[in-house]
């Protein structure tokens, strides 16, 4: 029997059920590895076998590719792919609705999530281009002067963009801030242990760049992490992610940029010193809205029992 936890339960519990046991975090995280390393790899072979078959030239690994832009979208959707796993795993191990991953609600609070999206394409924006203005003031080139890639290869990559980049955030946000916050949060009373712990995680498996990378990877990861357990959702963690993932790879787009050889792990320290700004105000705004939104709540549940 799917057994769910008790109302109230904070977010980084709620893998607490009372079939919890000590073992099962740690069981569904070899199984998820297990079923996500197939999934990954089932995906890419997929990819090169339609590649093989329809006759597209090798790419610069010795298989069949659809080029830098086919070579990306794989590669997000081998990742989106996840998100079926993690929930499968979530309810085959843990005994629970898969929809705890989501939210304290049980789902994705949809109208939250909507509210929270401009906020995330406000701060990206900002981030974005502050970054761009920091490296020319320090000498570095942003390199917005290459040439164009022209509205067609544009248009394209974008809809590809559009297309795979919300799976691709959206997994990577359930498989850290969902399942490794609460994989940890199961076995903690407060919740800062699995917050820091995943946003390393997040961190280390974006690999290693530079220095500032990694750091700027940490503070986004525990930064989306104490929202996630702040607002008991990942809806604010989500649209940050998918906004981020999305801007800066239409931006890449527009100049033929596209690749999947470098990562926010290769971040120079300009973009760093304005992301981490930009996060904290990021946050400040998500929990404001939040604490209006929660208000408004009590009201309307005062009003409709009377009092």
């Amino acid at each position: 029997m799917l057994m769910t936890t008790s109302p109230g339960t904070q977010y980084h519990h709620l893998a607490r059920t009372p079939s919890h046991r000590w073992w099962r975090p740690i069981l569904g995280t070899v199984v998820l590895l297990v079923l996500g390393a197939v999934v990954m790899l089932g995906s890419y072979l997929a990819y090169v076998a339609v590649a093989a078959a329809t006759g597209q030239p090798d790419g610069p690994d010795g298989t069949a590719s659809f080029g830098p832009l086919g070579e990306l979208a794989i590669g997000f959707l081998a990742i989106g792919a996840l998100l079926p796993v993690i929930m499968l795993v979530a309810r085959l191990t843990q005994d629970r609705p898969a929809g705890s991953l989501s939210s304290i609600e049980g789902r994705i609070r949809w109208r939250w999530l909507l509210t929270c999206l401009p906020v995330a394409a406000a701060a990206i924006t900002i981030f974005l281009a502050g970054g761009v203005v920091l490296s020319a003031l320090t000498g570095v080139d942003a390199e917005l002067d290459e040439p164009l890639a022209g509205w067609g290869p544009f248009l394209t990559a974008t809809a590809v963009l559009l297309l795979v980049v919300p799976f691709q955030a959206a997994a990577e946000e359930y498989m850290c801030r969902g399942w490794l916050l609460q994989a940890v949060g199961s076995v903690m009373r407060r919740p800062w242990v699995p917050i820091v712990f995943q946003a390393l995680v997040f961190a280390a498996l974006h690999g290693w760049g530079t220095p500032f990378g990694f750091f700027d990877l940490a503070v986004f990861g525990t930064i989306a992490g104490w929202l996630t357990v702040r607002t008991g959702g990942l809806e604010a963690a989500i649209t940050l992610h998918v906004m981020n993932n999305l801007l800066s790879s239409v931006i890449a787009a527009a100049f033929g940029q596209l690749t999947i050889d470098e990562t926010a792990a290769d971040m120079p320290w300009q973009m760093a010193a304005v992301d981490f700004p930009v996060l904290l105000g990021f946050a400040a705004v998500i929990v404001w809205l939040f604490n209006r939104r929660e208000a408004k709540k009590r009201n309307y549940e005062l009003v409709g029992s009377g009092q």
